[in-house]
């Protein structure tokens, strides 16, 4: 680390009187920024004691508001720790969240308080617009803002593993500020305008946009939730200039009705992971820009950047001094390099195939929040294992193939089967269920569920109607595939095993799908499947088919 800490980032930022956050109608210069993060740097010393051996944990559950800025801010200056509590996850989940990393008090809205009834969680809850919370915003109460250290503690992001165990990554004020420093790598700068509106509780959001932007003093036009039809409408309101995204953002917007003027704007480039190439290309094609992908994730340690030379369907390269290899998990060797056809179609994939590794990263690794098994899942042998399925050509190109054990990525959300098992095995008919990633044409994965039931045919309208009176299944558990089956495949040892499910895919008997957003359930016939299929070739992920 640099030594830096988020906390002097902000405080570089005092006095300055250009914009610094724009929502809606409200505009806040970065003076008025770092002022309203030290008000709150005060309150938060206020809301709860201090707990033995470590710092106040501060659970926020918000969309992007001002609110949340300024409380990523107040932490930072106060040497609080921020649990970013994903307002996705609903019920015994959501509790378990907020337990599991030790919230003191969670600070909500009159929207999202809802979802904490009937919650037994034994910590102070404060809504931020309510006139309680205002009465605690003195301006001129005294500021008392403790040293920090680049190692210390300042936020808490959630991602899911393959147990299903809650995993909140953890991101130090180092970190963060090192983080921010990079700005002039995506070319943000001091007149850029950055638009965030992925959320804020995402470490995408957090470290590709609000880190970065304070660092160049740039102007933060935020959006409460992503919109696809209001992007545009965004990026000429407020001169947007750079736009972070993640997953299937690109596909959404262009999905959207294109209009002969689209490129007419004043946005420069987008940064982002997990969009096709066919997607990247005809964004940046249609709204004149450039689009710059990446991978990598919270936890920091592996990424991976394109090169002006990378094939169309890479990840591209190591940062020079970074060493990755693809790893085999069984053996703990390194796969032999992938051979491709002409056409870019994986000819290896058993032996190719493998997890992403990173050599020479295990320190750059913060760690999970109270959660050992979690640290010890991703450090073996002194090496980073990054829990990413991948291959890498004979150039030395990196590619992504899925991900390890039962994650599973749907619209940039990550979690594990588990959970969702667990919901689908409430319904009445259901004997044995199995949840397993689907590849999706674009981007990510699909959720695909495989029920053996007790002998009832499968009534799509009541498993719908079931799904949709379940309190804690999650905005983006619901099945987009379900496959009936007579018994479910076991190992020697009578355990599941999902490999045969997950390498039939939808290609099977007794499979039915919901083709929109609604819980709608039909068959899956010969030729609806072929249409399925024709949409990865079209997307350049046939490769991913392969792969299974």
């Amino acid at each position: 680390m640099s030594g830096a800490t988020f906390a002097g980032t902000l405080l570089a930022r005092v006095g300055d009187v250009r914009p610094g956050l724009l929502f809606e109608d409200e505009a806040y210069s970065w003076d008025d920024v770092v002022r309203a993060a030290r008000v709150r740097a005060g309150v938060a010393l206020r809301l709860c004691d201090e707990p033995v051996g470590r710092p106040r944990h501060l659970g926020v559950l918000l969309e992007n508001v001002p609110e949340y800025v300024f409380w990523i801010g107040a932490a930072a200056l106060s040497g609080c720790t921020l649990v970013g509590v994903n307002p996705t996850r609903r019920g015994a989940g959501l509790a378990a969240d907020i337990r599991h990393t030790d919230c003191d008090a969670i600070l909500t809205d009159a929207a999202h308080a809802p979802l904490l009834d009937g919650l037994d969680l034994g910590i102070p809850v404060h809504r931020v617009d309510s006139d309680a919370y205002r009465g605690l915003l003195v301006e001129d109460a005294p500021e008392v803002v403790p040293d920090v250290a680049p190692a210390d503690r300042l936020l808490l992001l959630f991602t899911s593993g393959s147990t299903g165990a809650p995993k909140a990554v953890v991101c130090g004020q180092g970190r963060l500020a090192d983080i921010g420093a990079r700005a002039a790598q995506l070319g943000i700068e001091r007149d850029s305008v950055t638009y965030l509106a992925m959320p804020l509780f995402h470490g995408n959001a957090v470290m590709i946009n609000l880190a970065m932007a304070t660092h160049a003093g740039a102007t933060i036009a935020m959006r409460r939730r992503f919109s696809a039809s209001g992007f545009l409408p965004d990026v000429r309101r407020y001169g947007v200039t750079f736009f972070n995204y993640v997953g299937r953002a690109l596909a959404y917007i262009l999905a959207t009705a294109e209009r002969p003027d689209d490129a007419n704007n004043t946005l420069c480039s987008a940064f982002g992971t997990e969009a096709s190439a066919q997607d990247m290309a005809r964004f940046g094609e249609r709204f004149g820009c450039r689009v710059i992908e990446g991978y990598g994730s919270s936890e920091g340690a592996v990424s991976l950047n394109r090169t002006p030379e990378t094939p169309p369907d890479a990840l591209g390269l190591p940062h020079p001094g970074v060493e990755v290899a693809i790893m085999d998990p069984d053996t703990g060797g390194e796969c032999p390099p992938a051979r491709l056809s002409p056409d870019g179609a994986l000819l290896n994939p058993d032996e190719a195939i493998g997890e992403i590794v990173g050599l020479n990263v295990a320190a750059a690794f913060e760690g999970y929040y109270n959660n050992p098994e979690a640290d010890a899942e991703r450090l073996r042998g002194g090496l980073y294992w990054s829990g990413d399925l991948g291959y890498r050509d004979e150039d030395g190109y990196f590619y992504f193939a899925g991900r390890t054990a039962d994650r599973l990525r749907v619209d940039s959300e990550n979690f594990a089967a588990a959970p969702v098992e667990r919901v689908l095995a409430r319904w009445d008919p259901v004997v044995m269920c199995a949840v397993y990633p689907v590849p999706d044409p674009r981007t990510g994965d699909q959720v695909m569920a495989a029920l053996e039931l007790d002998g009832r045919p499968f009534d799509p309208d009541a498993f719908a109607a079931f799904l949709k009176a379940q309190p804690d299944l999650g905005t983006k558990w619901a099945p987009r595939f379900v496959r009936l089956v007579d018994a479910m495949p076991l190992t020697a040892t009578g355990k599941l095993n999902k490999r045969p499910l997950r390498r039939a895919r939808w290609n099977a008997p007794g499979v039915w799908w919901r083709p929109g957003r609604e819980l709608a359930y039909e068959p899956l016939d010969e030729a609806t499947a072929k249409i399925v299929q024709d949409e990865f070739a079209e997307h350049g992920r046939s490769h991913l088919l392969g792969a299974l």
